[in-house]
């Protein structure tokens, strides 16, 4: 085999599991830092929690990404989870300068001088305590110091697009003997 069909059965196979990964439906939210005076913002559906007691969560950052330095370089980070209706937002926080992303975004500042974004379902404002390196991305692990949850679906991305998450009408299904069981 030479080498470039071995580039290209490795391009396959790269496509074929970040369309296996797509499966995973995950929330939407945007990450935000202030460092050297600016605030920079980003789309991330890789935030997850680590632990409830301490309070640490992460999220993941590609080491090419324009903002990396601006994250990985400040004293912490907010995590604004985005709501149903908010599609729009997620869209203008993945392009363009991480600078201007909040123009004309309603946003609040936190006594920690960092930002949240107003009308989020929920939001945690994390001091940075660990940056692993995991492969082609930085995994940044922040304790959580304060957070708010509010009312509202979250948006969800999954197979590569924008969804609302499924809400059965009715808790009962059907088993195989035809019964219905509550859930």
């Amino acid at each position: 085999m030479n080498a470039d069909a071995h580039l290209n059965l490795d391009a396959i196979r790269m496509a074929e599991l970040k369309r296996a990964m797509g499966g995973f439906a995950t929330g939407v939210t945007i990450v935000a830092t202030s460092h050297g005076g600016a605030d920079y913002g980003m789309t991330c559906n890789s935030f997850n929690t680590v632990s409830l007691d301490p309070p640490l969560v992460l999220w993941s950052v590609r080491k090419q990404s324009a903002s990396r330095a601006a994250f990985t370089g400040s004293s912490g980070y907010t995590v604004s989870v985005l709501g149903s209706h908010q599609q729009a937002l997620a869209e203008r926080f993945t392009h363009g300068a991480p600078t201007e992303r909040f123009d004309g975004v309603g946003t609040t500042r936190l006594p920690t001088g960092r930002v949240r974004l107003d009308d989020a379902v929920s939001w945690f404002d994390c001091t940075l305590e660990q940056v692993v390196g995991a492969g082609d991305h930085d995994v940044l692990i922040g304790r959580v110091i304060a957070f708010a949850a509010g009312a509202g679906e979250p948006l969800v991305y999954v197979h590569g697009g924008f969804t609302a998450p499924l809400r059965a009408a009715s808790r009962e299904v059907a088993t195989a003997s035809g019964r219905p069981v509550r859930r």
